[in-house]
């Protein structure tokens, strides 16, 4: 017989060899071929609620099927239904300025939507009010509203944090209010318009701007502009906020102006502590016309059951959304947002880790399952309601990888994790980095917020450890710039466009290297003898030791 710890190695070997042989099934061939049939034509862009959906659903249910695993569901299917509310709002707004008029035209100068859950939505002669950002946060010592009464009227504020110049090197920002140049969650649209709904505002309107928000104003509008999607709510959100929107810059500009104000100065005093609400002596006047429609939409769910009856019960999960903005009828031209890089790029790995996880003999201690998401696009709704209705419960969930947007563009030195540093996950990427002769490194464009902008983050804020992986930008064999070139091409051409087609200059050789990474990270964690953990300083780690010391109880 075998010392124990001859055994134990022995063990090890043996798992590191299987994981070898399952990831090497993993090859450019197949994992395109998901991507094509995703963001073909003929599933017009895969929007919840479209027979996009439903060919989308079934493609991916015979995947999992196909690679033998089993269904994800306790109820024994490949699904989990997502009730959604679908609506799509066309809104006449117009902001009065002493005897002079402006009215709001749709897309050029706003857009609008209400998310309240009735046909017709008015906000009539609601006073204007600039409110900086729109922030209170106590531990930063910042409250944008102070003591003002913005109950009943209008808001208008500024896109991401506060950006408080470094005392010491103003050409900096502070590194010690709001991460700095890394946006927080106060920096999201979906937080300013949270407060304002708390704050008991009617309306709330966000000024663009193309570097804060992170994408351009086409974006919005492309987005906005259709038709949008809801968790439904008991009270039909008669809470929230009656109208949201964005005003163009220019059109912000214009208005401010007429109203006395000038933008930059604004800008200016809301990076202040001592900021205080500005009344802009206007009044708005908004109607919402909502067309809502129920939708089943559904999350697809597929598992590889652990193996050790001790810890089986415990689950690590890979995530993808499958949905994109379908089919625009408004547009001339290419009517279809195919979503080829967003998100087939990423719902192809998870198809792809899952069918190479059900090749692993023997299978990983605890169950492995793989989440395709609805709804991203419309607020993270396919991970939300997963968060709030798990199918296992999140205490008992180790780990979440996400994949949203994978490289396509051939093999680099580094790979990416957004939010570097939250994380002992972020210790096991590293590690199987380097195994691959790889470095990890932070999100290069930190002001962007995104990891609050995709799925794992509504896992993270329920405490569940996260991992947000993208390819990285140390291309071998181009350029100095070539990542950050291709980067940027991608955001202002084919982002939230139709243009987001599968490309004939596609390299999948580096998203197939990721691929096998972020396999074996969930492997480790997966064999692990404890759970991840959030790092000191990380915004969930509260909500996950609460989560974790309940059931030690």
């Amino acid at each position: 017989m075998l010392p124990a710890f001859a055994l134990f190695v022995l063990t090890l070997t043996t798992q590191d060899s299987a994981l070898k042989a399952a990831s090497e099934t993993l090859n450019e061939r197949a994992y395109l071929a998901h991507i094509e049939v995703l963001a073909s034509d003929a599933y017009e862009g895969r929007a919840p609620g479209s027979a996009g959906e439903a060919m989308t659903v079934d493609h991916l249910t015979q995947a999992f099927q196909k690679a033998r695993l089993r269904p994800g569901n306790p109820n024994g299917t490949f699904v989990q239904d997502v009730p959604l509310v679908g609506f799509k709002t066309k809104a006449e707004g117009t902001i009065q300025v002493g005897a002079t008029a402006f009215p709001l035209n749709s897309n050029s100068d706003w857009v609008p939507v209400s998310r309240r859950q009735a046909e017709t939505v008015k906000v009539d002669g609601s006073e204007l009010v600039f409110v900086g950002y729109g922030v209170v946060a106590p531990e930063y010592g910042w409250d944008d509203y102070k003591d003002a009464d913005v109950r009943g009227k209008t808001i208008v504020m500024l896109i991401n944090d506060p950006a408080v110049p470094d005392p010491v090197d103003p050409s900096r920002l502070d590194a010690s209010m709001f991460k700095g140049v890394a946006m927080t969650y106060y920096g999201r649209w979906t937080y300013k318009y949270e407060i304002a709904s708390e704050k008991g505002a009617a309306a709330a309107l966000i000024i663009h701007e193309t570097g804060p928000a992170g994408y351009p104003y086409e974006v919005v509008a492309g987005s906005w502009g259709r038709e949008n999607f809801d968790v439904p709510s008991a009270d039909g959100n008669a809470r929230r906020v009656a109208l949201e929107g964005w005003l163009s810059n220019e059109k912000a500009r214009e208005l401010l102006k007429a109203c006395g104000q000038d933008l930059d100065a604004l800008k200016k005093a809301a990076v202040k502590r001592d900021f205080r609400p500005v009344a802009l002596g206007a009044k708005a006047g908004f109607v919402a016309h909502n067309t809502m429609r129920e939708v089943q939409s559904k999350n697809v769910i597929a598992k590889v059951e652990g193996t050790d009856p001790k810890v089986k019960d415990e689950v690590v999960i890979y995530t993808a959304h499958w949905d994109h903005l379908g089919r625009d009828e408004t547009l001339t031209g290419d009517q279809i947002f195919n979503g080829a890089a967003d998100n087939a790029s990423g719902t192809a790995a998870v198809l792809e880790i899952a069918r190479a996880f059900a090749n692993l003999n023997p299978a990983p201690r605890r169950t492995m399952l793989f989440l395709c998401v609805t709804a991203e696009e419309k607020g993270l709704l396919g991970s939300k309601y997963y968060a709030a209705h798990p199918l296992y419960p999140l205490e008992k969930t180790l780990a979440v990888i996400n994949m949203d947007v994978m490289n396509t563009w051939g093999k680099t030195r580094d790979v990416v994790s957004v939010g570097f540093g939250n994380s002992t996950l972020d210790d096991l990427f590293v590690a199987a980095a380097k195994g691959q002769g790889r470095t990890v490194g932070p999100d290069a464009e930190p002001e962007k917020g995104m990891f609050y902008r995709s799925d794992h983050f509504e896992f993270a804020k329920q405490g569940v450890p996260a991992l947000n992986a993208k390819g990285g930008m140390d291309y071998i064999g181009k350029p100095s710039g070539y990542g950050k070139q291709k980067r940027d091409e991608y955001t202002q051409k084919d982002y939230h466009k139709p243009s987001d087609q599968v490309k004939p200059d596609w390299d999948l050789s580096g998203a197939i290297e990721d691929i096998k990474l972020l396999m074996e990270v969930g492997h480790k964690v997966a064999q692990g003898d404890k759970f991840p953990e959030w790092k000191e300083g990380a915004e969930f780690k509260a909500r996950r030791e609460a989560a974790l010391s309940k059931v030690a109880r």
